[in-house]
């Protein structure tokens, strides 16, 4: 056979990828995991890099896979192959992990975990490694199913320390773009003198030097292309078709002298991506094939190896095959393997194969393929479910039915994250034939497709759409969907501007009982006053069901209230529901508020452990960046050439988004950070943005910012009408929190001594610690200009051992400036754990002092026991100490 003469042959001119791939082994050995990505056209020589890798594995244990490009929509596949010689390990994972990869792959039955699903993966590869390390191949990772592909690179970004070695081979552009982010390695074409030696290695004839230099030339130092190209003995024309094109081209050539049973024989196995000779042989019987003459025909051609399991020499192999073949030819290769595929074990792929066995619609396979969506989805499995739904719609007789299924796919493709996918299907989908409920539907999921999409704003026109074709027919559906319109704004960093339009469309709504809608519209037309009790009573009511269905907006109209502690218990609940659904969303929004609340209470440490624990769900699950959580803590934190990068780098995302909310959370950022800097006219223009953009919570929370902004700049009215604003705001609020917020913002309008003595007292029991300080700092920043140097220090001091205690840095120089030029000299802040581990770093240290194992907090952080091991041996070289029980004695490390 050919494999192995390409493989050796096809290494030529290789030494600098044969040197990295032996770097990435031999760190496996020696305990340091790693992963590599192969890139390079077809037949350029990835698989034999993979050969050799497998040839000089000694020590190790090899677990190969590949991608089919049959198979690409079949959840787990891949990651089933990679898994299958570790499951003797499966029973030593935590319960919850065993549970996530048993249902991934098909073994038990229920909903799976799909966020730790990666986690699960590296626990069983970290306990198959005691006996050995391990080196993972997966070839054609082009053809990667989307979950495996997310499954993998989860896998592959964690192993650094562990015994692992993951090698990739695609092949562009198809690369899957979660592989874009692991180091990787083009492999280019031969240069001509490697080529001519190749060609000299394995040419049996003596070639025309003229005749060699075409070959070369044409074959670009593709070795596959140099071995496999049809030789003319230099009469021929030159070839100008692409590499990929010339190859195929020759092993169809091949195929069209062979007799029909070895052709036939072909292209059943090249319709059949598992290789299995348990299915090849059977199917070839049904077809009275002379499996003797015709498998030793076959075998003779050198594309194909038949063994313990079936395998063409090249992908490009199996491809010209079955391209080869009639269209005929391959539904009845496909229909004798629908035949011999158990319904009982593997029911989707047998569903596969009857689906690509028709020739026009069958209602029978249709319902079939439904049923394999409805499995591939309780697996975790939407773009395999979405690829059924899709065809089972293509075979749908019925019109009704047909619409159905591509909605279901549309939708399917949605919750993948393909949201340009799901727009085709329902382009598709028209608007003819639909009766008006149908419509709706439609609409909603375009609205819900179009707010997924970057740069589509027509989201809050189609649901808003909906909401109006639902308005007689289902009137409270059409409630619903308004607010749907308004919560996917929110999750998606879209919310500035969509208020309005909800509610002006929601007015023309027929009557109902009295919502949170009516109360936002109240606010919008009447304000705060009339608006705010209305407000509380929605998110008080009806046991906290608004939190459940809506709980983006639930948290912004805490905030909007001036409630802190509204505001914590809404985050608690968000936190429990969300650790103990697994649900990733509500556990990430949990997070975010976490880490939002800590910072306005000016708990910075756990504020970056949230924000730690958030950004590893996030990494784990694929999802979007949150980035308003990081804005917070950046203005508060005070550092201002980091918080300005990332407030630019924010903005430039957000635009590129039409993410307004976000932008909206930079101007607050600004203006705080550039209050604390005594920046005041950057701190106006900020306020006045975030003021502008009336955003709920945001546009609050950036009226004392203006305030005290506007005073400094000597811009009077300005600071006179933002303080009315904030005074509605708060004194319908009625929280000691917002009283004392909008008291101090009234002695910086006033100069009245009462209003500073007021917000102190107000502030004096509010969680929100930087506000307390900023009270004390501005009414002893009041006295000093009063020249009362004596009365103002205790206050200067207070701010000061506040502010810099809590590491807010720009605010601490601010305080300690006032207190030099009171001629007392500010004491200094020790170090702090903080100062010193990154984010990540920090999370963990603050779990193991509360006595959390390696194991837990690797499961917390998506990481394995051993990286967390890791990070340890580096924080306690960080902190100058040597145990666990130490970490507790470090500042900030108490609670979590």
């Amino acid at each position: 056979m050919r494999t192995s003469a390409y493989s050796r042959g096809s290494l030529l001119g290789r030494r600098h990828e044969i040197r990295r791939i032996d770097e990435l082994t031999g760190a496996a050995r020696a305990g340091r995991g790693g992963a590599l990505v192969l890139r390079g056209e077809a037949g350029i020589g990835k698989s034999a890099l993979l050969e050799h890798a497998r040839r000089n594995a000694s020590g190790l244990g090899v677990i190969d896979t590949s991608g089919s490009q049959y198979e690409a929509e079949l959840p787990f596949a891949v990651l089933h192959q990679l898994c299958l010689p570790v499951l003797e390990h499966l029973d030593e994972l935590p319960a919850r992990h065993r549970d996530a990869l048993r249902v991934a792959f098909g073994l038990a039955t229920g909903a799976p975990d799909a966020f730790r699903i990666g986690l699960a993966t590296l626990g069983l590869l970290a306990a198959a490694t005691r006996e050995r390390p391990l080196l993972c191949l997966v070839d054609d990772a082009q053809w990667l199913d989307a979950a495996s592909s997310k499954a993998l690179t989860f896998l592959a970004r964690r192993i650094a320390a562990e015994p692992i070695a993951m090698l990739f081979a695609a092949r562009p552009p198809a690369v899957p773009s979660e592989l874009e982010e692991l180091p990787s390695l083009t492999v280019e074409g031969l240069s001509d003198a490697d080529a001519r030696a190749l060609l000299a290695a394995q040419s049996h004839e003596t070639l025309d030097e003229q005749v060699r230099d075409r070959i070369v030339a044409e074959a670009r130092g593709n070795p596959l292309a140099l071995l496999s190209l049809p030789r003319a003995g230099g009469f021929a024309p030159p070839d100008t078709s692409p590499v990929q094109t010339r190859v195929e081209r020759g092993f169809r050539d091949t195929l069209a002298g062979l007799p029909a049973g070895a052709r036939l024989l072909l292209t059943i196995a090249s319709a059949d991506p598992t290789g299995d000779p348990g299915l090849l042989w059977p199917a070839a019987r049904r077809l009275e094939i002379d499996l003797p003459a015709a498998g030793a025909d076959a075998t003779a051609t050198g594309l194909v190896e038949f063994g313990t399991r079936v395998r063409f020499f090249h992908p490009l192999a199996r491809t010209a095959t079955y391209q080869a073949a009639g269209a005929s030819e391959r539904r009845l290769a496909h229909r004798v393997l629908a035949e011999v595929t158990d319904p009982v074990t593997d029911p989707d792929r047998r569903a596969w194969h009857r689906a690509q066995a028709g020739a026009g619609p069958d209602d029978d396979v249709a319902a079939e393929l439904e049923r394999s969506a409805s499995r591939a989805r309780a697996r975790g499995g939407v773009v395999a479910a979405a690829a059924f739904l899709e065809r089972a719609a293509e075979l749908s007789l019925d019109a009704a039915k047909r619409t159905e299924r591509t909605l279901a796919a549309a939708r399917a493709q949605l919750d993948a994250g393909a949201a340009d996918d799901a727009a085709e299907l329902l382009a598709a989908v028209g608007s003819s034939g639909l009766d008006e409920y149908r419509q709706a539907e439609t609409d909603l999921l375009r609205g819900q497709v179009a707010f997924a999409q970057a740069g589509n704003g027509n989201g809050p026109e189609f649901m808003l759409r909906a909401a109006r074709r639902l308005a007689e027919l289902d009137p409270e559906r059409s409630r619903d969907c308004y607010l749907e319109a308004l919560e996917m704004s929110l999750l998606v960093g879209r919310g500035s501007g969509m208020m309005d339009k909800v509610l002006s469309a929601a007015q023309s709504s027929l009557p109902h009982e009295p919502d949170i809608l009516d109360a936002l519209t109240l606010l919008a037309t009447q304000g705060h006053r009339v608006a705010v009790p209305l407000i509380r009573e929605a998110l008080d009511g009806d046991g906290g069901a608004m939190w459940i269905r809506h709980p983006a907006l639930a948290v912004i109209l805490a905030s909007e209230l001036w409630d802190p502690r509204v505001h914590a218990t809404i985050t608690e609940w968000l936190m429990k529901n969300g650790r103990e659904s697994g649900a990733p969303l509500v556990l990430r929004l949990g997070l975010a508020q976490v880490a939002s609340g800590a910072v306005l209470s000016g708990d910075l440490d756990r504020a970056m452990a949230a924000i730690a624990e958030e950004e590893a769900i996030a990494d784990a699950t694929g999802g979007p960046a949150i980035l308003y959580h990081r804005l917070h803590l950046a203005a508060m934190r005070g550092r201002g050439q980091e918080a300005f990068e990332l407030f630019e780098s924010a903005t430039a995302a957000a635009t590129a988004q039409g993410a307004g909310q976000v932008v909206a959370n930079v101007h607050w950022a600004a203006a705080v950070l550039n209050n604390g800097l005594g920046d005041y006219r950057a701190a106006l223009a900020g306020a006045r943005r975030a003021v502008a953009l009336d955003d709920l919570f945001v546009a609050g929370f950036s009226l004392p910012e203006l305030v005290e902004a506007a005073v400094r700049c000597g811009e009077q009215d300005t600071a006179v009408t933002a303080l009315a604003s904030l005074t509605e705001r708060t004194e319908v609020a009625a929280t000691a929190t917002g009283l004392g917020i909008a008291a101090y913002a009234r002695g910086l309008v006033t100069g009245a001594e009462d209003d500073y003595l007021a917000a102190i007292d107000h502030l004096a029991d509010s969680p929100l610690l930087p506000y307390r300080a900023r009270a004390h700092l501005l009414y002893g920043e009041w006295l000093r200009r009063a020249g009362r140097r004596r009365d103002c220090r205790p206050y200067l001091r207070t701010a000061h051992e506040l502010l810099s205690g809590a590491g807010l840095e720009a605010f601490a120089r601010r305080a300690a400036d006032e207190l030099r030029a009171t001629g007392e000299k500010a004491r200094g802040r020790s170090g702090h754990t903080r100062d010193q581990l990154t984010m990540q770093e920090l999370h963990i240290a603050r779990l193991v002092a509360t006595g959390a194992t390696s194991a837990e907090v690797a499961a917390r952080l998506f990481i394995s026991p051993r990286t967390v091991d890791a990070h340890l041996r580096n924080i306690f070289r960080k902190l100058g100490i040597s145990s666990r029980r130490q970490l507790r004695d470090q500042p900030g490390l108490g609670s979590t």
